[in-house]
């Protein structure tokens, strides 16, 4: 795993002078969010030059401004690339241990290529139509990405694979803890048969349990405000997505009793509000009704499934609901002062804005 950080990063004796300018970067990029007023001026266009022209008027001028015609690809893709520079820019800014911090958000959108690659390569897709749908913040050498796929399909060409490519990768260990934990007893070739066996989604969300634990320990490493903030943060996103790998399990194979403990189980992060009590309640939930029940103990997360269980309120989803709480609680790590969380809640939010917009 990745190196734990030696001090508290956090306080007024050495904030400043370590990370003070970096700290100051991102609270102003953060005045580039769109305002209530822009959001109102674009939700009353007509078509997307109306749109365009809206967005020449903020933020995103550069960006939308070599666009010949507006289509939601491709503003995405631009604003995208605009919050890719953006963040590469802080990251040559950061000395340790922020640029470890800012190095694992960037592990995520790894692990998101990386299984996207890994999925084209059991489906047989063209590479050059993979490589265009990983997400700019989690790329790796363009030989690294081209090489997933040259593997022959037999067990040692799997084997190779890993070996020789994703364990160069800064992900590398997530993938190492997986292939360990499926393949104790594994005879020569297995780590082939789990990649074609286990489903991808399945494999990621392993992937992304792993990563949220260590970058937990990380950040309570550096301790102070850092880890008061960023504790809460990863502490939520570890109960949604044990939330939501329950509730996607219904009418799944993983739902069976023997796979709710044998699979469904070790997909829960070990770190979170629901962690232990709740996610063992988890465990045994079998329908939608029994996941509400084990729910009610947690009000910070009843409310959330009161807006699924009774059809949401108005056009709103479970999903708009967790948006719409991480949204609150990102734009609260603005409210304190010298700690990393504003950099994690910049990213957040800035993807939470693309997504309005392309929406």
């Amino acid at each position: 795993m990745t190196t734990r950080s030696t001090g508290t990063s956090g306080g007024m004796t050495d904030f400043n002078i370590l990370h003070g300018f970096t700290e100051a970067l991102v609270r102003g990029m953060r005045s580039s969010f769109l305002l209530d007023a822009d959001y109102h001026h674009i939700t009353q266009c007509d078509n997307l030059e109306d749109v365009k022209l809206n967005l020449t008027e903020n933020d995103y001028a550069e960006a939308v401004a070599d666009l010949n015609t507006l289509t939601p690809s491709n503003l995405q893709a631009a604003a995208i690339e605009k919050m890719v520079t953006e963040f590469k820019y802080l990251r040559t800014q950061a000395v340790e241990p922020l640029s470890t911090f800012l190095d694992f958000i960037t592990y995520e959108y790894m692990i998101e290529n990386v299984m996207l690659l890994l999925k084209g390569t059991i489906s047989g897709r063209d590479i050059n139509e993979l490589m265009a749908q990983c997400h700019p913040l989690g790329m790796f050498r363009e030989s690294t990405m081209r090489a997933i796929p040259t593997f022959e399909s037999s067990p040692k060409g799997y084997q190779d694979l890993y070996q020789t490519v994703l364990v160069d990768t800064p992900v590398g260990p997530y993938f190492s803890l997986f292939l360990q934990d499926s393949a104790d007893k594994a005879a020569d070739g297995h780590i082939r048969n789990v990649l074609e066996e286990v489903e991808v989604e399945i494999i990621k969300s392993t992937l992304i349990k792993y990563w949220l634990e260590d970058f937990y320990q990380f950040c309570e490493s550096i301790g102070g405000d850092t880890f008061t903030m960023m504790a809460e943060i990863l502490r939520v996103r570890a109960d949604t997505n044990a939330i939501n790998i329950t509730l996607n399990s219904f009418g799944t194979p993983l739902n069976e009793p023997s796979m709710r403990v044998a699979d469904r189980k070790r997909l829960y992060p070990c770190i979170g509000y629901l962690y232990p009590a709740g996610t063992q309640m988890l465990i045994d939930v079998a329908d939608e009704e029994g996941l509400g029940r084990a729910l009610e103990f947690f009000p910070q997360y009843s409310g959330i499934w009161n807006v699924h269980s009774f059809g949401g309120a108005g056009d709103k989803s479970i999903d708009d609901a967790f948006y719409e709480r991480d949204v609150q609680m990102l734009e609260l790590a603005f409210e304190g002062q010298m700690h990393f969380g504003v950099f994690y809640a910049y990213v957040k939010l800035k993807e939470q804005e693309i997504r309005n917009l392309v929406w």
